[in-house]
């Protein structure tokens, strides 16, 4: 996850003085572990949720973008606190509510216990994210010290993309609880080791008032909007509910506007928005969350509801697009000064669009390696070919001082996207298969996922074609920046 902190990366002494900053560097990439695991490990567990509590489709979907809404919403909102009050504070407070709400989530008995333990758990991971960089540029000077742990850092995200798939369907073996409840010994672990390693007082240089009305109106804003689109499906689009909350959804983003346009201290300075290269760059971000995100949820449930998979074999079914992410955007890095930004996104769009499509065109029943594994195989390695380039176009222009705001931002609208894009998708493929004509229930479920996935294929072209408005200059930053926003935005390839 990149950096949500307008923070200036000095370096600070947040340990004891006899603790080593690998004591350090180590917290840190265990804490955006487990925060990115809990992306990924839920997916392969949503058939066997739905049967322990009674799920619906819409439901399943809520149980991913709970999580991803009120990550998305307070990520900003979460930096800055660690400005304000420390950052040992905020990491500190942002381990209770993830571990309390893991717990809580695990040890569910209702559908409704379950979603609520989801939202409050983004709200942990929205402190925790950004937190977790923060320690890591705080205790590790600018230079080769520093680019190695986030290096470091970077990769510990990325494996948790893979080892979540796997994770999720050995633990669902047992109960699919154990996908929630095993946070909770990570979690107090933690907890612990920040107790002995790091200063009480940990706050940033920089003094900035919380805007708590933006962070809030935002993220109860897009949840409004996710609920009325999610709630269409079965009350139809002229149910009062859904109209009222469609309209308070309109009214809270706009006011959204409104706060960030009169307060002193916004959480989205809007002015930020005029530099071209990072509105392409959000816009791009919040494409790749709608593909993303739709196709391993909807080939999660493909796999396992119609194919009958086991939930650790869909699991492993799986592990292969979150390997090319992360292999494909490791090497993507050597290819950015030869190819350039702009090319790369385009060609990663393209090769994104073609698994896509390909992947749309799903069976009723499938051979593994000619619907499944290509596809996303190829999906995987267009998304692996953007996400550095992405975030080198949307800081070209920006003063530094605008980088983390940036990055942040990027990451932000990946997550909204995400969860936006799903509740419109689970939508479409749920009144398709509603309504459809088809003999078989098997046969009207695949034909709502191949819409819903055919849907989202069209957001890589989207994509494309907003990348082809990015200039072709090169960066502007110095190398050495170049590269810390390219190894922190990296962890991205596996949320």
């Amino acid at each position: 996850m990149p950096d949500a902190t307008p923070t200036p990366p000095t370096h600070h002494a947040v340990g004891r003085p006899h603790i080593s900053s690998n004591v350090i560097l180590a917290i840190a990439c265990l804490a955006q572990f487990m925060v990115v695991l809990d992306t990924t490990i839920v997916n392969v567990a949503l058939p066997a949720m739905r049967d322990g509590l009674g799920l619906s489709t819409v439901d399943q979907q809520w149980v991913v973008d709970g999580y991803l809404i009120t990550f998305g919403g307070l990520l900003l909102l979460a930096a800055r606190a660690g400005d304000l009050l420390g950052r040992r504070r905020v990491f500190q407070w942002g381990l209770v509510i993830f571990t309390g709400a893991s717990l809580a989530g695990g040890l569910a008995d209702s559908g409704t216990v379950l979603l609520i333990a989801r939202f409050v758990q983004g709200v942990g991971a929205a402190a925790l994210a950004p937190a977790s960089l923060s320690l890591i540029t705080a205790s590790h000077p600018l230079g080769p010290a520093r680019t190695r742990a986030l290096g470091v850092w970077s990769a510990s995200a990325a494996s948790a993309g893979a080892i979540g798939m796997v994770l999720g369907g050995l633990l669902t073996t047992l109960s699919w609880r154990w996908v929630l409840i095993v946070n909770v010994p990570i979690g107090v672990g933690l907890f612990a080791a920040t107790a002995v390693s790091l200063l009480p007082h940990t706050a940033g240089e920089l003094k900035r008032r919380l805007d708590v009305p933006g962070a809030l109106t935002i993220t109860v804003g897009v949840g409004a909007l996710v609920f009325g689109i999610s709630d269409a499906t079965e009350k139809g689009w002229g149910s009062g509910v859904v109209l009222a909350s469609l309209a308070v959804a309109v009214i809270l983003i706009a006011l959204f506007g409104l706060i960030e346009t009169r307060t002193a201290e916004p959480l989205v300075p809007l002015r930020i928005f005029r530099h071209r290269n990072l509105t392409a760059a959000n816009l791009i971000m919040v494409c790749t969350g709608v593909v993303l995100t739709a196709t391993i949820f909807f080939i999660s449930l493909y796999l396992q509801q119609v194919e009958g998979y086991s939930a650790l074999r869909a699991g492993l079914a799986m592990v292969p697009l979150s390997l090319v992410l992360t292999v494909g955007s490791l090497l993507s890095r050597r290819l950015i000064p030869a190819v350039g930004a702009r090319r790369m996104i385009v060609a990663g769009a393209a090769i994104t669009a073609v698994g896509g499509f390909w992947i749309s065109r799903l069976p009723d029943h499938s051979a593994y390696a000619a619907h499944i594994l290509v596809p996303t195989i190829l999906i995987g390695l267009g998304m692996s070919l953007m996400f550095l380039p992405v975030a080198v176009a949307a800081t070209s222009d920006l003063p530094p001082e605008d980088a983390g705001l940036a990055s942040g931002l990027i990451n932000m609208g990946r997550q909204i996207g995400g969860a936006l894009g799903l509740a419109v998708l689970v939508t479409v493929a749920a009144s398709s298969t509603k309504h459809s004509t088809l003999a078989s229930h098997d046969a009207a479920t695949v034909h709502g996922y191949r819409l819903a996935l055919l849907l989202a294929a069209c957001f890589s072209v989207v994509a494309a074609l907003v990348a082809l408005t990015l200039p072709g200059h090169p960066s502007r930053r110095t190398p050495a920046e170049v590269e810390e926003a390219e190894a922190i935005v990296e962890a991205e390839a596996a949320a």
